[in-house]
């Protein structure tokens, strides 16, 4: 569970009332692109809706079975970031995104080399390319979405070359739409195996194998991989 300190906002405004549930910046993206991914444990500081968060203002049930129809938490939670909006100061705006730029550079520096010298691009050089590019990053859209638009953005500026692996994944069909919403734009082919499962290929860059398999396997804890040569 996140701490109250590092929780943000997400508020739905309806009938001229707001209705506020304390959230970790970091999951909402995942939590909004597939609510399977992510327990309500992990996303939320506390497990109320509140009429004012910090203020420690409850809505009635009345309240909660008008505007969502219901009060269980799980439902309120996904109409709330679905329908509403996130609320951040400027500091944690700052934070957030400076946090997310660390990521992408990290990310492009421990999987891409310069093809001419077969080195990996320096972090600083990498930050400097952003920058000309005028890149813009989104506190709240995924590392992988953002690593790929830095990647076309600075790519006019400084040579990048990836290793690239294939990885062969084979999972039980019933965890196909949680695994099929994370590799999706992976996948170089696919198909559905007689006993129900379902086996796809994905090509990624050599440095991401771990960190790859790790977060299928999260989705998928039956699912069994091999690298392709």
């Amino acid at each position: 569970m996140v701490s109250l300190d590092d929780a943000v906002i997400a508020r739905l405004e309806k009938g001229g009332k707001r209705y506020e549930i304390l959230v970790d910046p970091d999951l909402v993206d995942s939590f909004k692109s597939d609510p399977e991914s992510v327990s309500l444990d992990d996303l939320l500081a506390t497990d109320e809706v509140w009429h004012d968060a910090r203020g420690g203002e409850r809505p009635t049930e009345e309240k909660l079975i008008g505007v969502f129809g219901t009060v269980e938490i799980a439902e309120c939670v996904t109409r709330i970031l679905t329908d509403g909006s996130i609320q951040l100061t400027t500091v944690q705006r700052k934070k957030l995104v400076e946090d997310k730029r660390k990521q992408i550079v990290a990310e492009i520096a421990s999987t891409a080399i310069d093809p001419k010298t077969k080195l990996p691009h320096p972090a600083t050089r990498i930050e400097t390319a952003l920058e000309e590019a005028r890149f813009s990053v989104d506190a709240f859209q995924s590392i992988e979405k953002q690593v790929k638009d830095a990647v076309s953005a600075i790519r006019p500026l400084i040579p990048l070359s990836f290793v690239t692996l294939k990885l062969a994944f084979r999972i039980p069909g019933a965890n196909y739409g949680s695994v099929q919403n994370l590799v999706r734009s992976d996948v170089l082919r696919e198909e559905w195996l007689p006993n129900g499962d379902w086996a796809f290929v994905v090509e990624i860059p050599a440095g991401m194998k771990g960190d790859y398999i790790s977060k299928v396997a999260k989705r998928a804890s039956d699912a069994e991989v091999r690298e392709m040569k």
